[in-house]
């Protein structure tokens, strides 16, 4: 063969096996173009669904940290921003239980601007080889109620103490002054004092503890609410009149409200009580009922030493009192505004204060009306706008 036909037949050879090692690349790599979306981890169908109906936060995340399916409720959490885990301990969790498959359960705290603090409790479980599922409750309302209870556990040992240890040193000292009749008279007087004080608190304790659920009454009966205001200033009658008080009842006749009678009277006399105990002596509370569309307000008006504004918002507080210090003077024991607010809620209504200092306030207390009066058919009702101490002058 001469040089020229081999030159020829080696420039075709070569053209050849170019082309062929070309061809193998791309054959090359459109497999693996074509096998890369199977090589991603995939959510399960099963499992996708029942992410898209669950109503607790759940989270599913690859083996990048990519988020690849989440919850509605975890994205309103803020668990989840786009495809990332937004909070930085329950991303070390997740990294954790990929590394080494074991389950993790914790609680954490995730802190939120301008509002509270969450609580939340936090289960984290491999999902398959590459994923891995992080379920979240918020268990922030759990956690304050728990708080709630501690505090008014530890209020009612308090506010026991006291009376209590107060008895047993004046029944020593009335021991000690057997032989002296006007000491013993004088003791025996503040243990009956002090006594009416642990009996009252008692009731209270009792009474909330009844209400603390809030729950709607099974069976709301119409009843007087003319007796209940009645019934409500005559508890309420000594104290005033120890204090030269006048205790002034106005407003419509005849109405009706829906409720338990008992929870009702005991909300009225709370509020009664509670402004004889704040007012001045030789002032005027002033106790009216008025028809609200198709509620009864009655709102209670002292001309007490009022409430500061930064005040008003913890005043349903068990246990709250606006001046600690005169407490003791009055007999107060922090709960009743506490129970008018829970009978209010469980009668389906409410109550507001409106209060200046130095100038009094005024309790109006919401409940459901039963019926309209007489004086409301014939026209005769009176103005819905609640009455303050200034109208009292």
């Amino acid at each position: 063969m001469d040089p020229t036909t081999q030159a020829f037949l080696a420039a075709v050879i070569g053209a050849v096996v170019a082309g062929g090692a070309v061809l193998a690349w791309h054959i090359s790599d459109g497999q693996q173009h074509h096998r890369q979306p199977t090589d991603e981890p995939a959510v399960p169908a099963a499992v996708a669904a029942v992410l898209s109906v669950l109503r607790s936060s759940a989270v599913i995340v690859d083996d990048s940290d990519v988020v690849l399916k989440a919850s509605a409720p975890a994205y309103a959490m803020g668990l989840v921003r786009g495809t990332s885990l937004v909070t930085r301990e329950l991303a070390t969790l997740v990294s954790e239980v990929r590394r080494d498959g074991q389950i993790r359960e914790t609680e954490l705290v995730m802190p939120r601007e301008q509002a509270p603090a969450r609580h939340v409790t936090v289960r984290v479980a491999p999902l398959g080889s590459r994923l891995v599922l992080a379920l979240v409750e918020d268990r922030t309302r759990e956690r304050r109620v728990e708080s709630v209870r501690r505090d008014f556990v530890a209020n009612v040992s308090h506010e026991l103490k006291t009376p209590v240890g107060a008895i047993r040193l004046l029944a020593e000292a009335v021991h000690e002054a057997a032989d002296d009749p006007e000491a013993v008279h004088r003791f025996s007087d503040r243990m009956l004092l002090e006594s009416d004080r642990l009996t009252v608190l008692v009731q209270q304790v009792i009474e909330l503890s009844r209400l603390q659920g809030d729950e709607p009454l099974d069976t709301p009966l119409p009843m007087s609410l003319d007796e209940v205001i009645g019934l409500a200033v005559d508890t309420s009658a000594i104290d005033a009149a120890a204090k030269g008080i006048s205790v002034v009842t106005g407003g419509e006749r005849g109405l009706k409200v829906l409720g338990n009678e008992e929870q009702v009277t005991t909300a009225v006399a709370n509020l009664v009580a509670n402004a004889v105990h704040y007012s001045d002596p030789d002032s005027t509370v002033l106790v009216t009922s008025r028809v609200e569309d198709d509620y009864v307000a009655v709102s209670v008006v002292d001309q007490g030493i009022g409430i500061p504004r930064v005040e008003i918002d913890r005043i349903f507080e068990r246990f709250y009192r606006v001046d600690p210090a005169r407490h003791r003077s009055t007999g107060g024991t922090g709960l009743g505004l506490s129970i008018v607010k829970h009978v209010a809620a469980t009668h389906g209504g409410e109550v507001k204060v409106w209060s200046e200092e130095g100038q009094g306030s005024t309790f109006t207390l919401t409940l459901p009306r039963a019926e309209a009066s007489a004086h409301a058919d014939s026209g005769e009702t009176q103005s819905a706008s609640a009455p303050t101490p200034k109208d009292l002058t």
